[in-house]
């Protein structure tokens, strides 16, 4: 099968496991290959705004692999949150860049308060979506365009899809991973990383 491109946004103050959980998902996924044992068909790529090192909060350094200016086309683009992303919210940036990658991107998905993100660029109205507990009224009170749905860990809904707080994302990722590759991938992913992927949490929109 041909390479996916995976990418994954980051920001000052954005939660670890928010990003780290999806890359590890994406960077598990692999499929029998012909002439060697396994194939790992997803390319997952980190991002920021200028390409410069991240602090995560609680302080982890992170080198991006890309700039805005200089990233390449994802079939799977991932938003993740963290105290961070209020933030972010706030400024122009990276709400406008998301807005602007909408049309050539495939899947956007944002993980726990990167719903808000996505919101925020006006990418998620008319559409269901999650995020997490905490910022459920919020995503409601801000953004009464999104239908804002509780009690799940995730809402596919197609192209956009969004997770519930911090490692909800894991469940996200490995539901795209699902429908990117297959079942059998999703379900050896989740085993490698001896993570319990009830995929019945989610919500499938529309």
């Amino acid at each position: 099968m041909r390479e996916l491109a995976i990418g994954i946004v980051l920001f000052d103050g954005v939660e670890v496991l928010d990003f780290a959980g999806p890359y590890e998902v994406f960077s598990l996924a692999r499929v029998p290959g012909e002439s060697e044992p396994w194939v790992y068909p997803c390319r997952v790529s980190t991002l920021s705004e200028d390409g410069n090192v991240v602090r995560a909060a609680r302080g982890l350094r992170i080198v991006p692999d890309y700039s805005f200016a200089d990233s390449p086309q994802f079939d799977a683009l991932i938003v993740p949150g963290g105290p961070g992303a209020r933030q972010e919210s706030e400024r122009d940036n990276l709400v406008a860049w998301l807005a602007s990658r909408r049309a050539d991107t495939p899947i956007m998905a944002g993980v726990c308060t990167g719903a808000l993100l996505l919101a925020r660029a006006g990418l998620l109205d008319g559409r269901s979506a999650t995020t997490h507990a905490a910022s459920l009224a919020r995503l409601a009170e801000r953004h009464p365009l999104v239908q804002a749905v509780s009690g799940v860990k995730y809402v596919d809904d197609g192209d956009l899809a969004t997770s519930a707080g911090i490692s909800a994302g894991i469940d996200l990722s490995l539901r795209l991973v699902e429908r990117l590759i297959g079942r059998e991938t999703a379900e050896r992913a989740a085993r490698t990383m001896e993570y319990e992927w009830r995929e019945e949490c989610g919500e499938r929109g529309s």
